[in-house]
C-alpha cells in the first residue's frame, strides 16, 4: 500500500468507529455510567480533538524543517528515505484518528440528553490520546536518527548487510564460471521504453531460467545503480534460440525512481562519499564529519578487499554460464571511496592523515596482493598531492602522519 494512503485509512475507520460506536453503547451497554456529565465529555472531546490538530502540526513542521536540514546538510538521497519512512506516515495516521474519533464521537454526545452519556466511547477517546502521546516520543526517537552519527552507522549496517548478501553469496554463486566470457551471436535485444528509471536489482534466479530456457546467455548492459533511458540497451541474449517474451525479461530486472541498497555495494559508499564532501565545502566546513564517514567507507573496503569481486557470472545447474552483468571491481571501489574526498579535502590535514591511515590499514591487510598495489600507487597519490599543495613544510609533514582521528595521535 502506498505510504500516502496511511493516514486515509487510519481516518476512515476511526470516523465509522466514532459514529457507530457510541450507537452500538447505547444498544447494549446503556447501563454502565461513571456519573460523568455530558457536559464534561463534551468538553474533554472538543478538547482532544482541537488539541490534536494543533499537535499533528506543530509535530510535523518540526519534522520536516529537520529533514529539510538533513537533505541540505547531509544528502537529499538519504534524507528523502525519512520523507518515505511508514513511521511517519503511521503516527500522522494515529494523530489524525484521534482528532477524527473524538470529533465524530461528539456529535453523539450532543444529543446525550435523549439517549445518555457514552461513557466507554469517551473512553476510547482516552485511550486514543495516550496512544498518540507515545507515538509521538517514538516519532520523535526516530527523527532522532538524523543525527550525523546515527546517519552514518546507519548507512554503514546497510552496507555492510549488502555486501554480504551481494558480494559474499554471489562469490561463492560465480566461483565456478569466474572470468568466463559470455559468446554467441545476439539474437535478442530488449531496450528500455518510457521515463529515465534507475536498475533498482536483478532476479537473479529468474533471467537465469529464462536463459536455459532459450539455450543461451542473457548478458545485461545496465548495472545495478544504472540508470536507462528511452531506448537505452538494457540486455541482449546471445546464442541460443532466442525468442524471449520481452515482459518476461523486464519482469526479472527491477526499475524505480531511485537506486536502493539492494544489490548495489555501490550505493553506501557513494552515500557516505556525499556527506564527506558536503562537510568539506566552505559552506559547512566541517572536517571531523569527513573523518567519521571515512570510518565506514574503511570499514566496508577492508569487508570487499578478500572478497571475490567478480560476481557477474552465473551458471545453471549443470554449470554452464547462462548470465553475465557488469561488477565494480577493486579499483572502481577505491576510486568511488577516496577520490572526491581526496580532491575535495586536499586543504585540510586532518582529511588527509584520515585518507592516509585507511589506506595504510588496506595496505597492510592485503599485503601481497595485487590489490595492494592498487592500494600503495593509491597513497602514492596522496603523497604526490600533499607536495603539490599550498601548505608550509610544517604542514606537509603533518599531513604525511597517518592518524585513524585525523587529528588524534601522530603515529
Amino acid at each position: 500500500m502506498p505510504v500516502w494512503l496511511i493516514p486515509i485509512a487510519y481516518t476512515v475507520v476511526s470516523v465509522a468507529c466514532g459514529l457507530v460506536l457510541p450507537r452500538l453503547e447505547h444498544s447494549y451497554a446503556a447501563s454502565f455510567d461513571l456519573g460523568v456529565s455530558s457536559s464534561a465529555v463534551l468538553a474533554a472531546l472538543s478538547a482532544i480533538s482541537s488539541g490534536m490538530m494543533a499537535l499533528t502540526g506543530i509535530v510535523f513542521s518540526i519534522a520536516f524543517v529537520m529533514l529539510q536540514f538533513s537533505a541540505i546538510t547531509y544528502s537529499p538521497r538519504f534524507a528523502s528515505r525519512f520523507a518515505r519512512d511508514p513511521v511517519l506516515f503511521h503516527a500522522l495516521g494515529i494523530f489524525f484518528a484521534t482528532f477524527t474519533y473524538a470529533l465524530a464521537t461528539t456529535f453523539w454526545v450532543d444529543r446525550s440528553g435523549e439517549v445518555g452519556v457514552p461513557t466507554l466511547s469517551a473512553i476510547g477517546a482516552v485511550v486514543l490520546l495516550f496512544v498518540s502521546l507515545l507515538v509521538f516520543g517514538l516519532l520523535m526517537r526516530r527523527l532522532g536518527d538524523l543525527q550525523i552519527t546515527n546517519t552514518l552507522r546507519f548507512i554503514g549496517a546497510q552496507g555492510r548487510e549488502v555486501i554480504r548478501q551481494t558480494i559474499v553469496a554471489g562469490g561463492a554463486r560465480a566461483a565456478a564460471v569466474a572470468g568466463v566470457t559470455p559468446a554467441g551471436p545476439v539474437v535478442q535485444l530488449l531496450r528500455h521504453q518510457g521515463p529515465p528509471r534507475y536498475v533498482q536489482a536483478y532476479d537473479i534466479p529468474g533471467l537465469v531460467a529464462l536463459a536455459r530456457r532459450a539455450g543461451g546467455v542473457i548478458d545485461m548492459e545496465a548495472a545495478v545503480g544504472d540508470m536507462v533511458l528511452d531506448g537505452s540497451v538494457v540486455l541482449r541474449v546471445l546464442g541460443g534460440t532466442g525468442g524471449l517474451q520481452d515482459v518476461e525479461l523486464l519482469r526479472a530486472v527491477r526499475l524505480g525512481s531511485d537506486r536502493t541498497f539492494e544489490q548495489d555495494p555501490k550505493y553506501p559508499l557513494r552515500l557516505l562519499v556525499d556527506i564527506a564532501i558536503k562537510a568539506l565545502s566552505p559552506a559547512i566546513n566541517d572536517p571531523t564529519t569527513a573523518v567519521q564517514a571515512l570510518d565506514q567507507i574503511e570499514d566496508l573496503l577492508r569487508r570487499l578487499a578478500r572478497r571475490p569481486l567478480d560476481i557477474g557470472r552465473v551458471a545453471d545447474g549443470e554449470g554452464s554460464l547462462r548470465l553475465a552483468f557488469p561488477s565494480p571491481s577493486w579499483g572502481d571501489y577505491l576510486s568511488l571511496a577516496f577520490d572526491e574526498i581526496r580532491v575535495f579535502g586536499a586543504t585540510s590535514v586532518q582529511v588527509l592523515r584520515r585518507l592516509r591511515s585507511a589506506l595504510i590499514g588496506l595496505e597492510e591487510l592485503l599485503d601481497g596482493d595485487a590489490r595492494g598495489e592498487e592500494v600503495r600507487r593509491y597513497l602514492a597519490h596522496i603523497d604526490a598531492a600533499i607536495e603539490r599543495s599550498t601548505f608550509d613544510e610544517q604542514d606537509r609533514h603533518a599531513a604525511r602522519q597517518e592518524d585513524p582521528q585525523g587529528l588524534g595521535l601522530t603515529r
